[in-house]
């Protein structure tokens, strides 16, 4: 059996946090934000509003364009960064939001930025052994919360959202053809939240320093995504069978336009096949992919048969890539 994303969607919220306001907030301008990372602004969530209650709206209109109830779920899969609570998972609130059944187990993935494409390939090998028909995979983020507005090297950069994928059987060709995951614990350090778990709990001197905020040391973190991502990409093609003019589409974690720009021309791709929205929502982090995903399918940009590369890099160091054959909907044969 095949494995494909065979419905998406996505929410974000109506509050826009323009470069415009960060301007009046930091020392930043919107020429010099646009110039460095391609953003222009970025949605915020409201007062009270969590990850959970973000991919709770994506899934909802992922299982509409679907066609599929809540009980049709087996099993449901949130990738964040910016979970509800330590415990229990933003998963089971979830679950609880959408009403499904007791019986579908739910867990929460982290893996920073690259939190979709690791739950991609989870859920696509769940429904490939038979063990659930249908997966919902929603990547979900409100890093609002996690940003130092006093920093201008990060508070330029997030945003927050949500987005959905089902995951389901598709027709022999089509689906998730191959994934690889990657980790390198050595560079943590770069991209973090220093303080906040059971290596640094929370404290007076933790909170007082700023130390549940995001950090980030940006150069060199540009300097990795660059050159792992465009390894990954050229391994996967290799490994495939492929060549980078058979791609019709890059989907790649929006993080920064100058990083999707230089891993696509690294790899020798066409700037036509390249998607970026993150002049509009900023980095959604895990939130990112699947929102890209829903934005591409509801336009009607993703054709049958379309050749997609995805690929994700995030904290930790943590990065990922897919290459998946868009279309194919098993059911009732329908694509």
């Amino acid at each position: 059996m095949r494995a494909g994303i065979i419905a998406t969607g996505s929410f974000l919220p109506e509050r826009r946090l323009t470069n415009h306001d960060l301007e009046r907030m930091v020392d930043t301008s919107d020429e010099w934000i646009v110039e460095r990372t391609g953003i222009r602004e970025r949605r915020i969530a409201n007062e009270g509003e969590a990850s959970s209650d973000l991919g709770a709206r994506a899934a909802r209109a992922a299982l509409e364009r679907a066609g599929l109830a809540p009980d049709d779920i087996g099993l449901l899969i949130v990738a964040t960064g910016t979970p509800d609570r330590l415990f229990p998972s933003t998963a089971a609130r979830v679950a609880d939001l959408l009403g499904l059944e007791r019986t579908c187990g739910a867990f929460d993935l982290l893996a920073a930025c690259a939190g979709f494409n690791y739950g991609l390939e989870v859920a696509a090998r769940m429904v490939e052994s038979g063990r659930y028909r249908y997966v919902l995979l929603i990547g979900a983020e409100v890093l609002s919360r996690f940003v130092n507005y006093e920093d201008r090297t990060t508070c330029i950069l997030f945003g927050d959202g949500a987005g959905a994928a089902v995951i389901g059987p598709v027709a022999d060709g089509y689906g998730v053809l191959d994934s690889q995951l990657y980790a390198d614990g050595s560079l943590a350090n770069l991209l973090e939240i220093p303080a906040g778990g059971s290596l640094r709990p929370a404290s007076e001197e933790t909170v007082a320093s700023g130390l549940h905020y995001i950090v980030m040391s940006g150069r060199e973190v540009f300097r990795h995504a660059v050159e792992r991502l465009a390894e990954a990409c050229q391994e996967i093609l290799a490994r495939n069978g492929f060549d980078v003019s058979d791609v019709d589409l890059f989907v790649g974690h929006q993080a920064n336009a100058r990083i999707l720009r230089a891993v696509a021309e690294r790899i020798g791709l066409p700037e036509s096949a390249l998607f970026m929205n993150i002049d509009r929502y900023g980095n959604t982090s895990s939130a990112s992919v699947p929102i890209a995903f829903d934005e591409l399918a509801r336009e009607g940009k993703l054709d049958d048969g379309a050749l997609v590369l995805t690929a994700g890099f995030g904290g930790g160091f943590v990065w990922a890539t897919s290459i998946v054959r868009w279309g194919g909907d098993a059911r009732n044969g329908a694509r």
